[in-house]
């Protein structure tokens, strides 16, 4: 007697898939689904760099009569204020302590967190994952309630108005997140590959810097884009442990600097903020495949 099976054409999923997606078919449909939403959303990323562009790029008269030039566009474009931030103000010593402080804290905060990570995955201690999740709590804390104890610590150790007062506290924030990052890609990478090690003699720093840290490099990238950013960026510590002006970073001294009473140079502000923002943007545009990748790998699980 013959036995009957439900065969499932193998085309079955692909055809199932192609007919889920045919309501994308028709133009209209496609145009407010995917384009009008794209387009909206491409708007509000770039308008902002398109508008500290127009007004670093504007005189001053243009800048506040509305009625005879367009505050959309330049009518008579200057290089008047980029050249008065470059040459007239301390804005490249500024973007030289930022770059420092980023790249110093980016690199301790990676050191940190790579050891962290791999020791609450990989090492299996008790009470390994409450470690973890205390470590991720820490990243909530506010750093407006951080920088008072900090600010008291950096005048006991007489690093008060210095890059290496920065250096070391911006770790604080930075490698809470970055571990949990770390965690979270170090568990995608199958254990078989560290058992395989251990049995062939390997020790734990080897395993380390030999099979972990070449397969968890698009992790240490994202990582390191995150706290190269919040680095960049970072205000509240910058403005409460710098004072002089030649240690300042770009986000105090633009504000603090360009900014003279009621007067705002918004010309030279907007220079300096349009200037300070390119290294992060070109960053992204480098690694914006591998920090799609590790992000994908530290949450999915």
């Amino acid at each position: 007697m013959g036995v009957v099976t439900n065969a499932v054409p193998r085309n079955t999923a692909t055809a199932d898939e192609s007919v889920g997606m045919s309501y994308l078919d028709r133009l209209p449909r496609r145009v407010v689904i995917v384009y009008l939403p794209l387009a909206v959303f491409t708007f509000v990323l770039l308008f902002p760099f398109y508008w500290m562009t127009v007004t670093a790029l504007k005189p001053n008269h243009e800048m506040t009569d509305f009625n005879n030039y367009s505050p959309f566009w330049p009518s008579s474009p200057t290089l008047q204020h980029i050249y008065y931030l470059l040459f007239e103000t301390s804005y490249p010593g500024w973007l030289w302590n930022t770059m420092l402080v980023a790249i110093g804290s980016t690199i301790l905060s990676l050191f940190a967190a790579v050891l962290a990570a791999y020791a609450i995955e990989r090492i299996r201690f008790a009470g390994s994952r409450w470690t973890g999740l205390a470590i991720f709590l820490a990243y909530l804390v506010p750093p407006s309630i951080l920088f008072i104890p900090l600010a008291v610590m950096t005048f006991k150790f007489g690093i008060y108005d210095s890059k290496l007062a920065l250096i070391l506290t911006y770790p604080t924030f930075l490698i809470p997140f970055c571990t949990w990052l770390l965690m979270g890609y170090f568990r995608s990478i199958p254990y078989e590959l560290e058992e395989c090690a251990l049995v062939d003699g390997a020790s734990r720093w080897q395993i380390l810097t030999k099979i972990m840290l070449p397969l968890a490099v698009p992790g240490l990238i994202s990582a390191g884009i995150f706290a190269f950013t919040l680095s960049w960026n970072e205000f509240i510590y910058a403005l409460t442990f710098i004072q002089s002006s030649e240690n300042k970073t770009v986000p105090v001294g633009v504000l603090t600097e360009l900014v003279r009473g009621d007067v705002y140079e918004w010309g030279a502000l907007m220079a300096g903020a349009l200037l300070g923002s390119l290294p992060v943007v070109l960053l992204y545009s480098f690694f914006v495949d591998y920090y799609v990748a590790s992000m994908t790998g530290a949450v999915k699980e």
